[in-house]
Parts: C-alpha cells; sequence; structure tokens
C-alpha cells in the first residue's frame, strides 16, 4: 500500500512534545525505517508538502495552532554495535544509548545521559554537555535528499560548532549516525555522575524543552539569568524553572505565546542589567512554513 494511505489527521502535538504545548498537525505519520523515509520524502516533494520533522520531540516549541502540514515522527530506531563502531538510527533515543554504551565501558557519550533527544536531533542540534559535544563521537550521518535518495556522508564533509550543524541549512532528512567509541573501564561511573548532577541541577522530571538560551560566549545563561533575580518568573503557565536559569517550565497550562514572551522578558532583562544579548537555542516551529 502506498505510505500515505497511513497519514493520520488533526494528530494534538502536545503529546508528542516534552514541552506539552501545541495545536494540532493537519496531517501526521511514523515513519519506522530508512526505506520508509524515502517514500515518504518522494510523496512529499511530489506533493509539495510542507513538512517537520520530530523525533523525541525535545528543543522544540510547538505553535498554539499546532502545523499546517505533514508532521513526520521519526522512529528509525535501529542500532548496531561491533568493538566500538556504532551504527544507529536516527529515532532512537540519544540518553538510552549514552546510558547502554556506558554499561558496556565504552566511552565518549556518557553526555548524552539525561537529554531528552533522539540521535538525529542530537545531530542536527549537535547537542553538547559536560564539555562535550555530538561531532566529537560521530564519523558519519546518513540522510535522506529532497528526491528520496540515502546518502552517508563522513563528518569531515559536514560542518559542526557549538548547537549548530550544517543540517540546520540543509533539506535533508537525518536517517542515521555513526559513532566512534573508546573502551573505558570507567565509563558507568562517569555515566552515573552526570546523570546525578543533571537530575540535581536541573528540573529534569518537568514539562521543558531543555536549555531556552545558548550558552553566551563567556559564561552561563542560567547564570546570567540567575544574577538578574529572574528565577521564579511567570508569564501565564510559563515559568523560568527555580532550579535551573535557563529552564522555563510548563506549569500546567502554559502555551507557546506564554512561552516565547517569558523568554523575550528574560532577554530584555540580561541586556539591560548584564549587557548582553542572549541567543534562544529552543525551536519555535511555526504554524505555517514560509515558502
Amino acid at each position: 500500500m502506498p505510505i500515505e494511505t497511513r497519514i493520520e489527521r488533526n494528530k494534538p502535538l502536545k503529546n508528542l512534545s516534552t514541552f506539552g504545548i501545541g495545536g494540532n498537525a493537519r496531517q501526521f505519520i511514523i515513519i519506522h525505517t530508512t526505506e520508509e523515509m524515502q517514500e515518504i520524502r518522494e510523496y512529499i516533494s511530489r506533493e509539495k508538502i510542507p513538512f517537520w520533522i520530530i523525533g523525541k520531540g525535545s528543543n522544540s516549541l510547538f505553535d498554539d495552532r499546532g502545523f499546517d502540514g505533514l508532521m513526520i515522527l521519526n522512529k528509525i530506531d535501529f542500532i548496531e554495535f561491533d568493538k566500538g563502531e556504532l551504527h544507529v538510527g536516527a529515532g532512537y533515543s540519544f540518553s538510552l544509548l549514552g546510558v547502554q554504551m556506558a554499561r558496556k565501558k565504552w566511552g565518549g557519550l556518557e553526555f548524552a545521559s539525561g537529554i531528552p533527544g533522539s540521535v538525529g536531533g542530537a545531530i542536527y542540534m549537535n547537542a553538547g554537555a559536560s564539555g562535550v559535544e555530538t561531532c566529537d563521537y560521530l564519523s558519519a550521518v546518513g540522510y535522506i535528499d529532497k528526491e528520496g535518495n540515502f546518502i552517508e556522508k563522513k563528518k569531515e564533509e559536514l560542518s559542526f560548532s557549538y548547537r549548530t550543524s550544517s543540517f540546520q541549512s540543509m533539506d535533508k532528512i537525518i536517517v542515521s549516525g555513526r559513532f566512534k567509541l573508546e573502551k573505558v573501564d570507567k565509563a558507568r561511573e562517569k555515566q552515573l555522575k552526570i546523570i546525578e548532577y543533571r537530575t540535581a541541577t536541573q528540573p529534569y522530571g518537568e514539562k521543558s524543552a531543555g536549555c531556552i538560551f545558548r550558552n553566551p560566549e563567556s559564561g552561563s545563561a542560567g547564570a546570567l539569568i540567575e544574577a538578574c533575580g529572574l528565577k521564579g518568573k511567570r508569564k501565564g503557565g510559563a515559568e523560568v524553572s527555580t532550579l535551573h536559569g535557563n529552564f522555563i517550565v510548563n506549569r500546567g497550562n502554559a502555551t507557546a505565546k506564554d512561552v516565547l514572551e517569558l523568554a523575550a522578558i528574560v532577554r530584555e532583562e540580561v541586556r539591560k542589567k548584564r549587557g548582553i544579548e542572549l541567543e534562544i537555542e529552543v525551536n519555535p516551529i511555526p504554524y505555517r512554513l514560509e515558502k
């Protein structure tokens, strides 16, 4: 059967977001394999349908009106591992991957533990923590182009920097990643310390999308926000976390409008009091994409 027959209508996006915010997607589909992703990409190009890819729904803020297009949930979650060589689907949990590799005493991805995103999202954003970035152990990325072709490129053929990858300016869909890990006897111990620190210093069990702002070149966005006395600041149902200043949490009924307005207030206060312009890290996904 053609893959488009599996498309659902009016899917609530708040259930697909770690923020718990968002209206309905006009169309929605779950993709489980690279071949299915190739097929849906060909369909999208042929029918000229606007689309968006999500994994774990972290680092994303859906519009209160939803999404006027096709929302694709990437659930390509295969995993192959042999002597430090890791090949994994873009829909695989990045946090789970960090835990599993550390348990096997393979180091490099311990920092992923507790990051609530998918492998594809981590590659796309070049996610990082504890002084390590996704690209540090990445060796290659597999993706689908707009014609539906599968292409794999080595890391050296791509570009990565702080919370940025070349995929943010490419019309490509990440479907897999390859990592080169190293044997580390104390990898599990390191991973446990990372998750212990993260749960103690971040609102780990609350509805958020991770850090709202990128860290400035010098210093910490969270420390700046705290120094400005903004912890606990609220707008509607959105609140600056009382545990970590660089998190905005959904107190149960927050809207995307609440979050964006609160983020704007925080930016302005930090600019006025500290002379630093914070750059938003969370990705607000518009209701309608520009053509």
